[in-house]
């Protein structure tokens, strides 16, 4: 399944009438069990292109397709995760990861069935009759993935999923999604801060622009996974990747 971003742009007018460029031209094609890092600095429009590829908000120009179908309002090929957990507290971990499919109208036994078999694959196997309350902060993202994969989408929408951990939960949450990636072989764009983060999991890094929001480079990760946050290889592409964003930063000085 292929993912096209064509020449799309982004214009937003605020309260006082003042006309925001968010995005501006952006051009690319993710291919089917592609994992792509949208890497930039903050306010350059990462989000904002997650949300019009999620169908969730329109392009001011331009367009998103998928196998060269047009994406103008959510779509069942795509789920996205967020940064907040966005999990109901009066569910519980089982009820919470059924909620797309029950939206869906599936049938309860075959909800239960896949409640099992997603959480089973994100380990939290046991903690089905568990609420958000009970969990940690690690454990409720998986939650949150374990939803989104419940509905069997062929593109995986994250937006920042591990922003709001910890650093050593960090790490872990980042093993555990390639784990899973591996297993299910979405294709995922991934929208992150972190160059150390977007090293380590992409087969490419998209690196955008300071406001409005423009392709910069497209970094090729040659590394196979898992790969050591300590090679040469490693600290080389995280520098080059550093010097880029610092670049980009410098000019709002």
């Amino acid at each position: 399944m292929t993912l096209s971003i064509n020449d799309v742009s982004k214009t937003f007018v605020s309260d006082d009438a003042e006309t925001i460029d968010a995005l501006s031209h952006i051009s690319l094609s993710v291919n089917n069990e592609e994992f792509i890092c949208i890497l930039g600095p903050s306010g350059c429009g990462k989000t904002t292109l997650l949300r019009i590829v999620a169908g969730l908000e329109s392009a001011s120009s331009g367009s998103v397709s998928v196998d060269g179908i047009p994406v103008t309002r959510p779509s069942p090929k795509m789920a996205m995760i967020f940064q907040e957990y966005s999990l109901y507290p009066w569910r519980t971990v089982e009820e919470n990861v059924m909620l797309g499919l029950e939206l869906r109208g599936v049938n309860k036994p075959d909800r239960v069935t896949a409640a099992e078999k997603f959480l089973d694959l994100v380990g939290l196997k046991g903690f089905e009759r568990r609420y958000p309350h009970e969990l940690s902060g690690g454990m409720r993202q998986r939650v949150a993935v374990a939803r989104a994969l419940a509905i069997e989408p062929s593109i995986l929408l994250m937006d920042e999923p591990f922003g709001a951990l910890d650093a050593q939960t960090r790490n872990r949450m980042q093993y555990e999604l390639l784990r899973i990636w591996e297993k299910t072989k979405k294709t995922i764009l991934f929208v992150t801060h972190s160059v150390d983060e977007a090293v380590f999991l992409a087969d490419r890094i998209v690196v955008l622009t300071q406001r409005p929001g423009r392709i910069k480079e497209i970094v090729t990760i040659p590394s196979v996974r898992p790969r050591e946050r300590t090679s040469d290889e490693f600290g080389q592409i995280r520098r080059h990747l550093l010097d880029m964003i610092k670049e980009e930063s410098d000019l709002v000085q």
